[in-house]
């Protein structure tokens, strides 16, 4: 199978290792990817903060890079609802209408690709920790999000998944709001890594590099101790370690 890859801006510019890791999954995989070395955004941030001119222009850009048969995969649900859905309030009967129509069925959030298009049902690789999945932000939500990155990390040698009932914190991180009310998106990552921290988990696996950003500073500002990760880093790093003897595991960070 062939597909395209997007990686996000926040990704490319602040976790590029993150982007090695989506590669380094889907090819072992036996995906062949494709990375069009001109795309930038898909407009989200623009879209946030009320700039529709500009993601007219970005979104027109999205979908002539991306206008192929192949699937676009990419490591946010944040972005992939951003062309699913939220683009159809710029391109609805215009002259990308169609070209946006065969777009929209095509964009797959990393581990929704897996679970969904790949079929994954087994992982080779190990990673000892206990690990947090957070999924309850609206983005994941509104995508259609429940137990495929879950799912996917259950199939990991040596991760023990840590269970919050009733989770509902967010990490607070939303482009124009952390700017604008930092002390309460402060507050709200606080909650969330508490949380965590309490019911024993060691990493704590965002969809979103933003949320990684945003709650890896909060973290180490506050002085609290917890890896932050995504699915593709952790699977990408359970490869390395299958070669590995059960008492040599290697952890992110």
């Amino acid at each position: 199978m062939k597909v395209e890859v997007f990686i996000p801006c926040f990704t490319d510019q602040l976790k590029p290792e993150t982007a090695q890791s989506v590669f380094r999954v889907l090819n072992h995989l036996g995906v062949e990817t494709h990375y069009p070395e001109t795309q930038t955004c898909c407009g989200l941030m623009a879209y946030r903060a009320g700039y529709w001119d500009e993601v007219k222009i970005l979104g027109e850009k999205f979908i002539n890079e991306f206008s192929s048969d192949k699937y676009v995969v990419m490591p946010s649900a944040e972005c992939a609802f951003m062309v699913r859905e939220n683009y159809n309030r710029f391109f609805y009967n215009t002259s990308l209408h169609l070209d946006y129509k065969k777009l929209q069925t095509k964009v797959f959030e990393f581990s929704d690709f897996l679970i969904n298009v790949l079929h994954v049902s087994a992982w080779k690789g190990k990673f000892k920790a206990k690990i947090f999945v957070h999924t309850c932000t609206s983005a994941a939500i509104d995508y259609g999000i429940k137990n495929q990155p879950a799912e996917l990390l259950s199939m990991v040698k040596g991760i023990e998944l840590v269970q919050i009932p009733d989770m509902h914190a967010g990490c607070g991180f939303e482009p124009g709001f952390a700017f604008k009310h930092p002390a309460l998106s402060t507050d709200m990552a606080l909650e969330l890594l508490k949380q965590v921290t309490d019911a024993g988990a060691e990493y704590l696996v965002t969809l979103e590099t933003s949320c990684m950003v945003q709650l890896e500073s909060i973290a180490s500002k506050h002085g609290i101790v917890i890896q932050i990760a995504t699915v593709a880093d952790i699977l990408a790093q359970s490869l390395r370690n299958s070669d590995l003897p059960d008492d040599e595991f290697m952890t992110l960070g």
